[in-house]
């Protein structure tokens, strides 16, 4: 527990009082934000925001590890694999992203890398990944991730073993290259408000810290195994403490950077930050085994790129035709008049709501099989 605080305590810390100092280097080099002009696309009007410092989710990303280093040795829990792939995924998502915004700067347009190469980037990211998920078992045999589609835990009749090593690996590894791009892309999505995206990620990250946590607390083997009356409830996660650890230290970082980043934002985040906190929900959701859970808990980033994706879809079949003003859902709602901090402030609320109800079904489920 002492880990769990710390680290969540150090990132916090880092980014609520080192954000200042960032920006002003930011506004030195020259990292302002490009905003999409009329003939990128009609948008609400942002005109305002051009010029605030931009790729601080480079920030968080610098806190997150500063605190899950300081706060996992401070309590003798150093990392393990599977915080170390969630890290993986955090940094290289966020890579990706800096890529993105880097040339956006550079150009002083609002168009970086192509679609095919961000998500060519994202793959190059998730795909050793995937292999070094389901390698190097531990004393118990466990591996951080599992050939297995997973809600709650581990779905039997859903291996992709089954159909044999070959196809197997195949198809595990396309089922992990989706779920990352996926969430990656859908909070990407999402950030376009100030505030919504970081705010959000607390809701959902703050969730996974308390599954893993609770993974923790009723696992199946090792030093911290369940009775064996509790057997059908226990966990197979392989090293839930540290990925809860890992999960904290990232929400204690969000926390501080909303600081500067709640309406009116003195910095955004970027697409750096917006894939950073896609990686860490799709590590999360994969290496505690709630991939479709997920789709729950991150709600709000599924609504954002499902409006995205229902507006192509209507636009085509119908020849012209919107189903929203605009997409995604938050920028129709600006179109429609809602005041920004109206909407970031409900989308929060309804995100928190989300993340309670995927943590309550999570409980529910592990007394249906008690």
């Amino acid at each position: 527990m002492r880990s769990l605080l710390t680290a969540a305590a150090i990132s916090l810390a880092f980014t609520l009082f080192l954000t200042p100092v960032f920006i002003r280097l930011f506004r030195k080099w020259g990292w302002g934000q490009v905003i999409r002009t009329p003939e990128d696309g009609n948008i609400p009007p942002h005109e305002a925001k051009r010029g605030t410092p931009t790729m601080g989710g480079t920030i968080f990303i610098v806190g997150t590890l500063v605190g899950y280093l300081i706060g996992g040795y401070t309590g003798n829990n150093p990392p393990t694999v599977s915080g170390l792939l969630v890290v993986w995924l955090m940094v290289g998502f966020g890579l990706v992203g800096f890529i993105d915004d880097y040339m956006k700067v550079r150009r002083q347009r609002s168009l970086g890398l192509s679609g095919w190469r961000k998500v060519l980037g994202q793959v190059l990211v998730i795909v050793p990944f995937g292999v070094v998920a389901l390698s190097f078992p531990n004393a118990w045999g466990q591996t951080p991730a599992s050939p297995y589609i997973s809600v709650f835990r581990d779905v039997p009749m859903l291996s992709f073993m089954a159909l044999g090593a070959v196809i197997g690996w195949g198809l595990y590894l396309l089922w992990i290259t989706f779920v990352g791009v996926a969430f990656s892309n859908s909070v990407n999505v999402s950030d376009g408000l100030d505030g919504l995206a970081a705010g959000s990620g607390i809701f959902v990250t703050g969730a996974y810290s308390l599954i893993a946590f609770w993974q923790f607390k009723q696992l199946c083997t090792g030093a911290g195994g369940v009775a064996e009356a509790n057997i059908a409830a226990c966990y197979n996660t392989r090293d839930p403490f540290d990925l809860a650890i890992i999960a904290a230290s990232f929400v204690g970082a969000l926390i501080g950077f909303l600081w500067w980043n709640a309406p009116k934002a003195q910095l955004f985040m970027g697409d750096v930050g917006s894939m950073a906190i896609g990686g860490v929900i799709a590590g999360m959701a994969i290496l505690t085994r709630t991939e479709l859970l997920a789709v729950l808990i991150a709600g709000v980033y599924v609504a954002a790129s499902g409006s995205v994706i229902l507006q192509r879809l209507y636009f085509k079949a119908t020849k012209g035709r919107r189903l929203f003003l605009m997409s995604p859902l938050h920028h129709h709602l600006e179109m429609r008049g809602w005041p920004e901090i109206t909407i970031v402030v409900r989308l929060w609320i309804i995100a928190g709501m989300l993340a309670v109800s995927g943590v309550g079904l999570m409980y529910v489920e592990w007394l249906a099989a008690t």
